[in-house]
């Protein structure tokens, strides 16, 4: 059956009704087609080339359609709050907001004092990013708001760049809390405009895919680090302790070093009121997790353990009779919104894209495990735009950049949140505390703070048990995990992160430089392949070699590609070569002495018989002499020291040696002459080498993914690295992207054409074994898979 009855056996199927062809294929379950390569596969199957789409042309369309799209694509609160299901939905956002409002308040003081700042600040970052989210974002579940990671990032960066040794007072050697502070506000807002211009830049020109490029165990390692880095950062408000400010390289170990070294110095009240309240918590929780399924909402340990701790320290006089140090001052109201400080901005820039990347990455992971877990979608340039948006608006009114946190949008989940309805009540019942109850919390101790912060480090330090979990699941992933965990600690965040990524893209170039390179055989009785390695009952198929690289194939692994191909094969195909070119040269050189010996006997055939015994019997002569020359001197001196008797007189009739000898070089000649007639002197057999066992190679190019120039080059050498020791190659299974490519890098030609490439390996291992040695023209029999 030839290609066109193939065809005609197709379309007559398609004219029986569905129900009738689902029957016969299910009687029967075989398949029978011809032998596919690439020019007959397109042919089948109708390939056309795909149009070419201009997309940049709509961009500068006009319409209504279009304006509404962009508006609810931009403005996304215009699209679903219309349609807002009152009845089902209100109550549960309430709720919902109620209790992350009540979470947002301890957590927004303690971050602010986590990032270096006065505690007020927290609650404005707690108000403005949350609103601005509700307009712009399009995850439903994720509490946007201060976040531990963000805020020690943000205490980095003003540890460094207004350390408290740069505010000390002449006088009394003091720190100026006050010209301190404002200057770590007015470079924190500057940060924060700065985070919120890169992440809406990026948004815009949808680069959301760049947090693709961190890995989640990079995150977890990540964030286990920094996790680390807020625990040694709180430990100064629970001991009472004066330290260094210090950042860059090593700085958490020295921060370790001089909390260790000043611990006789700690204030004793200031340590019980932290463990107190650390107690505290940590039994609220543990009463939250056992009463869960029976309270309507989780209890509010940390509101409760902050109202209790403001009236002790009130009531008692903490800061007087003990020493604790308190919150302070906390202003009523809103700040008015100030612009950002253009000096700061080149010193700022290398932090604000390391804070911007991490929190989107935060916020953007969190979003998709709320958005699979509901059947909703999460858009990440649109997240990207508005987390930017969020940090832009509030560093304009004075907060620290961001993120989302897990722990608040865990609560607003569980306690019926259904849209961001939740995040606007939250951030509304923040600005009531803002404006009318911030100041009752002047007598907070920090050290309450501290414990609030280190009591919500659990969820991030229990990510330590992904070490034994990686350990068992993919131990590359566990290397990356502890290379990002170890570079954080030692190097900071920034330098951290960096590293982190930079070692786990490079992973990925080493695992697609060290593929697993497997030779196939054949599963008996089917079509399929795989390596003999792993499967016993494979057999390879003789006289074919069937080749096949786990990665694709690329300038960074095609000479990798090419050795282990050569080594897999089983014979040294470079040596080979090299002996087959050097008697091929060598019998080059026998020919053209040969010719030259042809044309002296045709020019002395003219000549007489004893002429041209005795030119031969002259030159055997001196070949003679030329070949011994120890011997020929000898024979001299004794005929001069013997005279007549010694060296008797030479006569022709002595010569049958030497006319035997121009005979002979006679007959060479005509056997060169008859060497030159025939079709091929060199192959391996005519030259005693010894020859491959098999005759024909083929690569299954499935799982390449893309084609470079190296690629071809690399592709074109071992067709004609083959070619040289009489094995031909065939290709397979290469994808319609692949074969585009080829064809544009002009890699088919007279010798390489598409009859070379395959649908399948198994139609390259029928043709092979059908045409050994063949040209691809042959003709295409039909085969049953």
């Amino acid at each position: 059956m030839g290609l066109s009855e193939a065809l005609g056996q197709r379309d007559t199927e398609a004219l029986l009704p569905v129900t009738q062809a689902m029957e016969l294929r299910k009687r029967n379950y075989y398949v029978e087609r011809p032998l596919l390569n690439q020019e007959q596969l397109e042919e089948l199957g109708c390939l056309t080339s795909a149009t070419e789409t201009h997309q940049w042309r709509t961009w500068f369309q006009c319409s209504y359609t279009r304006a509404r799209a962009l508006l609810l694509q931009h403005l996304p609160v215009l699209a679903w709050l219309p349609r807002y299901p009152v009845r089902d939905w209100l109550l549960g956002d309430l709720l919902a907001g109620l209790s992350v409002a009540i979470m947002q308040l301890p957590q927004g003081l303690a971050y602010a004092l986590l990032a270096g700042l006065p505690p007020v600040f927290g609650l404005y970052s707690s108000f403005y990013p949350v609103f601005i989210y509700f307009l712009f974002g399009t995850s439903r579940h994720i509490s946007v708001g201060t976040f531990a990671v963000m805020s020690v990032m943000v205490g980095s960066v003003t540890e460094s760049l207004a350390p408290d040794e740069d505010f000390l007072q002449a006088e009394n050697a003091t720190v100026d809390e006050e010209a301190r502070d404002a200057a770590r506000v007015q470079l924190t807002a500057t940060l924060s405009v700065l985070v919120g211009l890169f992440q809406v830049g990026l948004g815009l020109v949808h680069f959301g895919f760049v947090v693709t490029y961190l890995s989640e165990p990079l995150v977890r390692g990540y964030t286990t680090a920094a996790s680390i880095q807020v625990f040694v950062s709180q430990l100064k408000y629970v001991f009472g302790l004066q330290l260094s400010s210090r950042s860059g390289p090593l700085s958490l170990i020295y921060t370790v070093l001089e909390v260790c070294w000043k611990l006789p110095q700690s204030v004793v009240g200031t340590v019980v009121t932290a463990l107190v309240a650390g107690v505290v918590l940590v039994l609220v929780k543990l009463l939250n997790d056992k009463l869960q399924r029976h309270l309507p909402l989780p209890l509010p340990g940390e509101l409760l353990t902050l109202i209790g701790a403001t009236g002790i320290s009130y009531g008692v006089g903490l800061k007087h009779r003990f020493g604790v140090d308190v919150v302070g001052n906390i202003p009523a109201g809103l700040v008015p919104p100030v612009a950002p400080s253009p000096q700061l901005f080149a010193s700022l820039v290398g932090y604000a894209f390391t804070i911007a990347v991490v929190g989107f990455a935060i916020a953007i992971s969190l979003g998709k495990i709320f958005a699979l877990r509901h059947g909703y979608r999460v858009d990440s340039n649109q997240e990207l735009v508005a987390l930017g948006l969020s940090n832009l608006v509030g560093g304009i009114f004075r907060c620290f950049p961001v993120s989302c946190s897990m722990s608040r949008s865990l609560v607003q989940e569980s306690t019926g949140g259904n849209t961001q309805v939740a995040g606007a009540v939250s951030s509304l019942f923040i600005l009531i505390i803002i404006v009318k109850l911030g100041e009752l919390f002047q007598d907070l101790p920090k050290a309450v703070l501290a414990a609030v912060i280190i009591v919500n480090l659990k969820g991030m330090l229990k990510q330590f048990t992904d070490i034994c979990s990686l350990w068992k699941a993919n131990r590359v992933d566990l290397l990356i995990w502890l290379v990002t965990f170890v570079a954080t600690i030692l190097l900071n965040l920034d330098l951290g992160l960096a590293v982190a990524v930079v070692f786990s893209l490079l992973l990925v170039v080493f695992r697609t430089q060290l593929p697993r390179y497997s030779v196939l055989g054949q599963v008996p009785d089917t079509d399929i392949y795989r390596d003999v390695a792993e499967y016993s009952e494979a057999r390879e198929v003789p006289g074919v070699k069937i080749f096949r690289s786990s990665a694709t194939l690329y300038f960074a692994n095609a000479e990798l590609y090419s050795d282990a191909l050569k080594q897999r094969c089983g014979v040294d195909v470079d040596h080979l070569i090299s002996r087959k070119k050097k008697l091929v040269k060598k019998q080059e050189q026998k020919l053209k002495r040969l010719k030259k010996l042809q044309k002296q006997t045709a020019a002395s055939k003219d000549t007489s018989v004893s002429i041209e015994v005795n030119s031969s019997t002259r030159d055997m002569e001196s070949n003679n002499m030329e070949d011994s020359k120890a011997e020929g001197e000898g024979s001299a001196m004794s005929c001069r020291d013997g005279g007549a008797h010694a060296c008797p007189e030479r006569k022709p009739t002595d010569l049958p040696a030497q006319v035997s000898t121009g005979n002979e070089l006679e007959d060479m000649a005509a056997s060169g002459q008859e060497g030159a007639k025939a079709p091929d002197v060199t192959t391996l057999k005519a030259l005693g080498l010894p020859q491959p066992h098999f005759h024909s190679l083929v690569l299954d190019l499935g799982a390449l993914s893309f084609v470079d120039t190296v690629c071809l080059k690399s592709l074109k050498n071992i067709f004609r690295d083959f070619r040289e020791i009489e094995v031909e190659v065939y290709m397979a299974a290469c994808h319609t992207p692949v074969v585009a490519q080829l064809e544009a890098g002009h890699f088919f030609d007279a010798s390489i054409t598409k009859q070379h490439l395959f649908a399948s390996v198994h139609d390259a291992v029928l043709f092979a074994l059908q045409h050994p040695r063949s040209s691809p023209a042959s003709p295409v029999l039909m085969t049953k898979l």
